[in-house]
């Protein structure tokens, strides 16, 4: 159930959801009778766009009708401006530009596109390259959603050759990017929508939003409290059960982010593919059906769901336990391992 208007309905494949405690599914109220708040009470505004490959749902929080929209309105229009800048699918996108000046020429970026880099490769050391954005060429072959098919051997072993976070050159005097070697190909697909929440949050903030819940595919920023004065209540799917859910938490000023295998893949000879790929094997990641990070930033909420989840629950928990993230790690037969930040949080749905 979802105490809010019809777009997020459209929403409820997310990886997260609203959830109201006791509800089993993501599913709109409509049977229940408009709550007519009290003069002081802050105004509610929700709206979902397709953007970024996804549905991108917003509520808004603020004083006024009209300070809700205008902050509507700003953080769309931040989206569509770093669409344009980080996308690997638009041709003039500065991660686009970089691609094809890899082997030849540094190519100097935007101060977004270099603090999304910067903070990637750092996720990166961290995870021991289980998180890798250098992981483009392999992203490429699989296409999962499109093609359905299975690459060869060799045609992942040539693929591997550019696949080296480390041949990623940073100059922060320049701001520029280089990709050492011909055939690198950056792709953010596991990070990007993270920071994108994250930006989107602090533009609705100096729009007027005094609270928020911002939710780019699996992944939510969420900043002050509801009209009603209460938390949002976030839902976390069941990676096996369509339309229900596995846990809920009650959040306020954080992120929650989730990376699972049911959320692209196909099905071929009884095997699941799906979009989350290992970078050692180049192969979709085995130890998980899902992860689900509770962080500061969405960002790093996003990066680390898609570095976790490649690590698997051993070594995914001990990382997050060292990092004090909020982690509730589904591992491959379907036991739930929870981080101490997150135990005594989530709350049956």
């Amino acid at each position: 159930m979802q105490p809010v208007p019809l777009p997020l309905a459209m929403a409820a494949c997310l990886a997260c959801t609203f959830a109201l405690p006791g509800c089993t599914s993501p599913q709109r109220a409509t049977s229940e009778p408009a709550v007519v708040a009290p003069a002081t009470t802050s105004v509610t505004q929700t709206r979902a766009q397709y953007l970024m490959g996804t549905i991108v749902d917003i509520t808004a929080v603020a004083p006024t009708e009209a300070a809700a929209q205008a902050a509507l309105t700003a953080g769309f229009e931040e989206i569509r401006r770093l669409e344009q800048m980080l996308s690997t699918w638009i041709d003039t996108s500065e991660l686009s530009q970089v691609n094809r000046a890899a082997g030849h020429s540094p190519v100097q970026v935007s101060a977004e596109t270099f603090e999304l880099l910067t903070i990637a490769l750092d996720i990166a050391a961290q995870t021991d390259g289980a998180f890798n954005i250098a992981i483009g060429p392999a992203v490429r072959l699989w296409r999962v959603t499109e093609a359905q098919r299975v690459p060869s051997d060799i045609e992942l072993a040539i693929a591997g050759q550019y696949v080296d976070y480390h041949m990623i050159q940073l100059n922060p005097a320049e701001k520029t990017v280089y990709l050492e070697k011909p055939g690198m190909q950056i792709d953010v697909g596991g990070i990007g929508k993270g920071f994108t929440a994250e930006k989107v949050a602090a533009v609705m903030r100096r729009n007027g939003a005094t609270g928020a819940l911002i939710a780019v595919s699996g992944d939510f920023r969420i900043f002050g409290r509801r009209a009603d004065g209460s938390s949002w209540p976030v839902g976390i799917q069941h990676p096996r059960k369509p339309g229900h859910l596995l846990a809920t938490i009650d959040s306020t000023d954080e992120a929650v982010s989730t990376s699972g295998d049911y959320e692209r893949f196909f099905l071929k000879d009884g095997v699941r593919y799906h979009h989350i790929l290992d970078p050692a094997t180049l192969k979709p990641a085995r130890l998980c059906q899902s992860v689900t990070i509770v962080a500061d930033n969405a960002t790093l909420a996003d990066g680390y769901a898609t570095g976790i989840f490649v690590l698997g629950p051993v070594r995914g928990l001990a990382l997050a336990e060292r990092l004090r993230l909020g982690a509730a790690i589904v591992d491959a037969d379907g036991r739930l391992n929870v981080s101490n930040r997150l135990a005594q949080r989530l709350k049956s749905p």
